[in-house]
């Protein structure tokens, strides 16, 4: 007679397994015969994918669960990439990124957000005037431009409102390029020459406040877009949004253009802030006298007489409260901009 914890293994039942005997594995399929093309729109959980000249809307794989997929994204397509109407492929993996271009709603929010992908140039268009020109938050898209490892362009708009010098003597000691447009009255812009010049063969991310101009600078760079043009509120000065995505376009001569949703605000909780002194070239020097451990924003910071002795030029004051501004933003204190 058995005692309690004696079993008789004979009696015991096993479920079958209604998916078959095959173990399970976490090993995802390598999706070999995927075809590579290239992310142009986001538009509610669907994706518009160029595939050799056509473009192929398609879903997300359960595999890549809630990865982002953006613009200038290069993925592996499977199912139909015909691009015939009511046909629908999967996204099964995205390709390694060159750049990506990130920010956060604010400079503490641990969420990051990924705007574009493998872009190579960032251009910050800025308006002269109407409304004012916000030089803390160029310096912010110059941070993230940096930081992305992509070269930044200025973008100076209305130039018949305000002259660009003046804006441009913060930015003396920069080596960054800038093109200045204008609209005429009969509706071409002046400068757009330039532009061209930049964006060639490029692609470039435009980003910039609603109401200074960039989906006019689109519209004109690729006739036929249409992309809908805002105007600056009169009481709050503020453009209304318009583009409310992303989205890549291809340039007649050759390259792209990435226009993104006009932005009240930059993050940058995803840099390091130990990093933001690298971004002000002209005032790393001064930082070889400074205390071990020094932030920069403190009254033993060898930079105020770096920049008393005229070493960072006429800008140097402006460019060293830039840097504490973002410092103190970044770390939880955020001032106006």
């Amino acid at each position: 007679m058995g005692g309690r914890y004696d079993y008789d293994e004979s009696r015991i039942g096993v479920r079958p397994n209604r998916r078959g005997t095959r173990p399970r594995t976490k090993d995802r399929p390598a999706h070999k015969d995927a075809i590579i093309g290239m992310v142009t729109a986001v538009d509610r959980g669907r994706w518009t994918v160029l595939v050799d000249d056509h473009p192929v809307t398609a879903m997300r794989a359960r595999e890549l669960h809630r990865s982002p997929i953006v613009p200038g994204d290069r993925v592996g397509l499977v199912g139909d990439t015909s691009g015939t109407e009511g046909s629908l492929a999967r996204i099964v993996r995205i390709e390694e990124r060159d750049t990506f271009l990130r920010r956060t709603a604010d400079d503490t929010d641990p969420v990051e957000r990924v705007l574009v992908a493998n872009a190579d140039q960032l251009a910050i268009v800025t308006a002269l005037a109407d409304p004012e020109p916000r030089p803390r938050m160029v310096d912010r898209c110059l941070v993230a431009a940096y930081d992305a490892g992509m070269e930044p362009l200025l973008v100076l708009t209305k130039a018949d409102l305000a002259h660009p010098d003046e804006f441009m003597k913060t930015y003396a000691g920069l080596d960054v390029s800038y093109v200045v447009t204008e609209v005429k009255d009969d509706g071409t812009i002046t400068g757009l020459d330039a532009v061209h010049e930049r964006v060639h063969d490029r692609m470039t991310v435009l980003v910039g406040h609603s109401g200074v101009g960039k989906s006019t600078l689109v519209n004109a760079l690729v006739p036929g877009t249409d992309r809908a043009v805002g105007h600056v509120n009169a009481v709050t000065g503020r453009g209304r949004h318009t583009s409310t995505s992303a989205i890549a376009l291809p340039l007649p001569e050759g390259g792209w253009v990435i226009d993104t949703p006009g932005v009240r605000s930059f993050g940058l909780a995803h840099v390091d802030p130990a990093s933001f002194i690298d971004h002000f070239p002209e005032l790393a020097a001064g930082t070889e006298e400074c205390p071990r451990g020094c932030t920069h924003d403190n009254e033993y910071c060898a930079l105020d007489a770096w920049v008393a002795a005229g070493h960072a030029g006429d800008s140097g004051p402006a460019r060293l409260e830039s840097l504490r501004r973002l410092l103190r933003s970044r770390l939880g204190n955020p001032e106006d901009e």
